[in-house]
Formats: structure tokens, C-alpha cells, sequence
């Protein structure tokens, strides 16, 4: 059906329009100047990627800007039956995939106008997107597989992402308030509530590349009025400053190191809580990610380094870190699910509800599932009444997605791995039922070793015991899910929040229980992090327990195993989920 071609490299000079002109395309030999098409102009460190309708005159503009002549050579990508849809999405898929390789050191292009749509064929085209990539890497024009990319946290965190509906209509409707607020010299605050898996870091990432850009960059955006907004935010305020907030340390870490490999975003933009508490200047704009996650003081670790922010800021020792936000900043975007919070630490929903109606604030909602997208939204919403004492009143089955509970934990380890050899990206994960007996071993891994994890198991070096099946923890904290060895580790539920897996496996420990005559109940001597329980009435602490599983188990991509340790929990859920035989 396809045929796609990848030209020669041909020189980019005020030549380039000329040569194209005697190029023609499909099998009606339509010419260069009339025939979708899309090309990439590189040089040995930068490289832009467009798409074009009119390749002749799309050069000649491109050789116009000073920008684009330090660039040397050009290859064109046609096919025969390629349409203008066909070319945006095919842009819009080496633009990401260029951005987290490491040929070029600069991507030349915006993050602006992606936004994913259904046209004819699409998944046939996109099947073919891969191939073209393959022979990118054959020219030397990229690197790494797509495989690799794929499942790299820079692609994941890039802000090149192509945008679901909802996340571009929340972009442009924050831009638009936004510009209007600067307009009258007011400020405003913005709540996009979004569940697991919608897209809320990519959208703030995209966000702040969007706000700190060459306008010039944006000039490709479909909406003419939000360009217009983006021009006025930055002739009303000079170096606007716009940080992103991300209040877990482990994520922090990963979004810094992508802002560090993007050209235009630096790793000073990631802060933490304490980072805006000690800012000298406010930030025209903070954008805070996973906002059920900031803290208040109760059941932390540093007390006296938090009194001290709050000294600093004039709050009492009842200032939250949600406080230090509101007073170092002009505008802020807070990213929230309220359902992902896991402990006592974190900010009430109150002090949300309290900032809605004491603030100009405008309420958005993110709903499009991406992470879990063949499951879909509904998937996630069975999640959430699987884990309530209100569950469905019979079993849902998923056909594109994996949902399997299985009856011996080794299995399931040992098919995680299995997925994983396949696939990459797919690891083992707990809730946290077991002490940490291996913290004081201090063990390192420089690459992954099975043999040498079995070893120190067998010598009683290990965390987990299920009937004999013995694990040990996670030996990394920031960084786990791409450490050497994580794959022969459980994750907790801190190396995991926030992040994607292909496949997740689950284990449900001994602090979730279930009887017909209580439902769902926790077991507070089987549950292990003192500071999630301690000052958590029993009703609070089962809320928190039960987020932690719903976030585990809206991790994978592709699938959730799960396996149960008590005994009436798992009968319980073997009545919606597909047993494993």
C-alpha cells in the first residue's frame, strides 16, 4: 500500500528551491512545488523538521532566516498516497523522536500546533512511521531505535508531545486568560484537575516551552488568536519567568535532565517547594505538577527546615507549601488529582477548595486517557470502583488491554520480566507491607544481575517473603525505573507515581483487606511507612492505601498483572478481574 521514499541529501543553499522544482512526487509525477511532503534540514549539530505542501517555496522562506543557513543539507520524505494529515502527524512523530535522540545537539523547531486527530488509514501510516525512522538511523541521521526512544524518559517528558484535544484546548485556553489577565494587570490562577494518566506533565512541560520561546517558534500554531496572546504576554512583561514546580524529588530529577537536553528550557526552570520558598524575585508564572503532592507540616522528615521557609515567608509554622507558591508567584497553574494522594503529609483537598474561592481561579479538567489508552477512560474509572467499597456489579473485560490476577506471585514476576525483555519498560511494584530490612545493606548495582540478587537472597539478604517467594526493594530511589537492575527489584509507590511503565506488576499487600461482613479494611500492623500512617485515623489511612493502588495499577501502558496476598482480597477481586490458568 505504502511506498515511502526518502530522497538523497541534497544541498540547502539559495539553490535548494531550484532543484526541487524538477522533483516530482507519486505516480502522477506531481511536482516539487505541489506534493505533500516532509523533510528534515540538519547540519552536523542542528536539524529542523517541517512539513510542506509547496517544498520549492517552503525552501526559499527557510533560506530567508539567518537561523536556518547555518544549516547545510536537506532529505525530502514522500509517498505517493500522502495527504496533508498524513505529513503533520508524520512531522509531528520525528519531531518528537529527533528531540530525545542524540544526533543533533539542537532541534531548531517549536513545540507549537500538535495536536493528535483520527484521519483515514492513520494506524497503517503510523505503522509505517517506524520504517521511516529505521532508515533514518541506517543514513546516520539518527541514533538510537525507536524502541529505545520510546521508552527514554526525555521522549516521555519531551515537549514536542503531540497534544490530545483536551490538552490543547486547556493550552490555549490558559494562554488566552493568561494574556487577558496581564492585559488589565491582574493576575490569575488556573486548577486543571486531571485523573491518572491525562497528560497533566506533559501539558505543563509543553506549557513552559510554549511561554519562554522565540515567538518566532510559534508561528506554525493553527490558532492565529493564541499567537497573538503569547505576543502580548511578552510585550507586557519582559523575561516573563515561568518555573515548573514538581514536589517529588525522583521526578524532579528526570524532568531537570530533560529541560537540560532541550534546547531553549534550562534545568533552573524545575524547582521544588523549597527552591520557590527561597527565590529572591516572584515568578511571573509557576506551573505545579502533581499538586496533591505538596506538603503541609505533618508527618515530614525536616521540621526545622520547613518552620524556616515559613519564617521567611511571614507564615506561621501552619503554612503549606501550596502557601509558598501563592506569595512567590504572579499566576499559577496547578496540575492536581486529588485522588493520587497518598499520605498525611500531603495538602488536604480543603486547602484546594479554600484557594477556589478565595482567588480568581478558573477550573479546567483533563479527561482523554493517554497512558493507559487501550483501556481507556473506562479501564481507569473501573480502577477507581475496584478499589472503593462501592465496586461494579460484575466484571468488565478490556480485549486490548492486559488486566490479569494471578494466584502465584513468582509467575507473575517472572512474566513481567518476560514482557520486559520484549518490550522494555515493564517492572515489578508493591504497596508498602514489608520492612526495608536491605536500606542498611547500602547495595549497589552497576548492571543488571539476577545471579547476584538470588545470591544475597539466598544468604537472607532480602525485603519480601510471599509462602517462600523471597524479593528484595528498591535499591535506587531517584532514577529506579532505568537503573541496571531494577527489573530483579519491587518498586515502591515513590519510584513510580508520575511515571509510565509498558507493563506494571502489582502486588497488593497485607495492610488491604477484605471480608463480606467489612468490605475493604486496613490491617495497620502489616502497613510499613510510619510517616503515611501516623496521625491517620483509620478512615483516612484506608483513602490513602487505596490511592496508592490505584495509582499502581494505572501505570502500564499496555497492562497491569496483579497479585493479592490476603486471601479474601484476592477472592474479592478475582470476581473482576481475568484469572490467570
Amino acid at each position: 500500500m505504502f511506498n515511502i521514499d526518502i530522497s538523497n541529501e541534497i544541498e540547502f543553499s539559495e539553490k535548494t528551491p531550484e532543484i526541487l522544482d524538477t522533483f516530482e512526487f507519486g505516480e502522477e509525477k506531481w511536482p516539487g512545488k505541489e506534493w505533500p511532503v516532509v523533510y528534515l534540514i540538519y547540519n552536523d549539530t542542528e536539524v529542523y523538521v517541517g512539513e510542506t505542501v509547496d517544498a520549492k517555496s517552503r525552501m526559499a522562506q527557510h533560506y530567508a532566516k539567518s537561523e536556518r543557513r547555518r544549516l547545510k543539507s536537506v532529505v525530502l520524505i514522500s509517498d505517493g498516497s500522502f495527504n496533508k494529515s498524513v505529513i503533520q502527524d508524520l512531522e509531528a512523530y520525528l519531531i518528537s523522536h529527533v528531540a530525545a535522540d542524540s544526533k543533533f545537539q539542537k532541534l531548531q523547531n517549536g513545540n507549537s500546533g500538535f495536536q493528535k486527530h483520527a484521519y483515514y488509514n492513520c494506524k497503517k501510516y503510523e505503522a509505517e512511521f517506524r520504517k521511516v525512522w529505521d532508515e533514518l538511523v541506517k543514513r546516520e541521521l539518527a541514533r538510537k531505535s525507536a524502541k529505545v526512544i520510546e521508552n527514554s524518559n526525555i521522549f516521555k517528558y519531551s515537549p514536542y508531545k503531540t497534544l490530545t484535544s483536551d490538552q490543547y484546548l486547556v493550552t490555549s485556553d490558559i494562554i488566552r486568560d493568561l494574556s487577558d489577565a496581564i492585559a488589565k494587570d491582574k493576575n490569575r490562577t488556573f486548577l486543571v484537575n486531571g485523573g491518572a494518566g491525562t497528560g497533566k506533565t506533559v501539558l505543563g512541560i509543553y506549557l513552559a516551552k510554549l511561554l519562554v520561546a522565540d515567538i518566532s517558534e510559534t508561528a506554525n500554531l493553527e490558532d492565529g488568536e493564541t499567537v497573538s496572546c503569547l505576543n502580548l504576554i511578552h510585550e507586557k512583561r519582559d523575561n516573563f519567568r515561568v518555573g515548573i514546580v514538581i514536589p517529588m524529588s525522583n521526578l524532579r530529577t528526570i524532568v531537570k535532565n530533560t529541560f537540560r537536553h532541550t534546547y531553549g528550557l534550562s534545568s533552573s526552570m524545575v524547582l521544588s517547594p523549597t527552591d520557590v520558598a527561597n527565590s529572591k524575585e516572584k515568578y511571573d508564572l509557576l506551573i505545579v505538577d502533581e499538586a496533591h503532592r505538596l506538603r503541609r507540616r505533618r508527618n515530614i522528615v525536616q521540621y526545622k527546615a520547613f518552620d524556616s521557609s515559613n519564617k521567611k515567608l511571614s507564615f506561621s509554622t501552619d503554612g503549606t507549601e501550596l502557601d509558598w507558591i501563592l506569595k512567590q508567584s504572579k499566576n499559577q497553574v496547578f496540575l492536581y488529582d486529588s485522588t493520587q494522594s497518598i499520605k498525611p503529609t500531603d495538602i488536604p483537598k480543603e486547602k484546594i477548595e479554600d484557594m477556589k474561592r478565595t482567588r480568581d481561579c478558573r477550573i479546567l479538567s483533563l479527561r482523554t486517557q493517554i497512558r493507559c489508552n487501550r483501556g481507556g477512560e473506562r479501564y481507569v474509572d473501573y480502577i477507581s470502583r475496584i478499589f472503593s467499597n462501592c465496586p461494579p456489579k460484575e466484571r468488565l473485560d478490556f480485549p486490548r488491554y492486559d488486566f490479569i490476577i494471578y494466584d502465584d506471585v513468582s509467575e507473575m514476576v517472572e512474566e513481567i520480566k518476560k514482557r520486559n525483555a520484549e518490550r522494555g519498560l515493564c517492572r515489578t511494584v508493591a504497596g508498602y507491607a514489608w520492612d526495608w530490612r536491605t536500606k542498611k545493606e547500602k547495595l549497589v548495582f552497576k548492571k543488571e544481575d539476577s545471579f547476584a540478587t538470588d545470591v544475597l537472597i539466598k544468604n537472607g539478604i532480602y525485603d519480601i517473603d510471599i509462602d517462600g517467594a523471597r524479593f528484595i526493594w528498591n535499591t535506587e530511589y531517584n532514577g529506579w525505573l532505568a537503573s541496571p537492575n531494577s527489573i530483579n527489584e519491587i518498586g515502591c509507590i515513590h519510584t513510580i507515581q508520575g511515571f509510565d511503565l509498558n507493563y506494571a506488576g502489582v502486588i497488593i499487600g497485607n495492610e488491604l483487606r477484605y471480608s463480606e461482613e467489612r468490605g475493604l479494611y486496613i490491617d495497620r500492623k502489616s502497613y510499613r511507612d510510619v510517616n503515611g500512617s501516623k496521625s491517620a485515623s483509620d478512615d483516612e489511612l484506608l483513602e490513602y492505601i487505596l490511592n496508592i493502588y490505584k495509582v499502581l495499577c494505572t501505570r502500564g501502558m499496555l497492562g497491569t498483572f496483579v497479585y493479592v496476598c490476603d486471601e479474601g482480597l484476592r477472592t474479592h477481586l478475582q470476581k473482576y478481574i481475568l484469572r490467570r490458568v
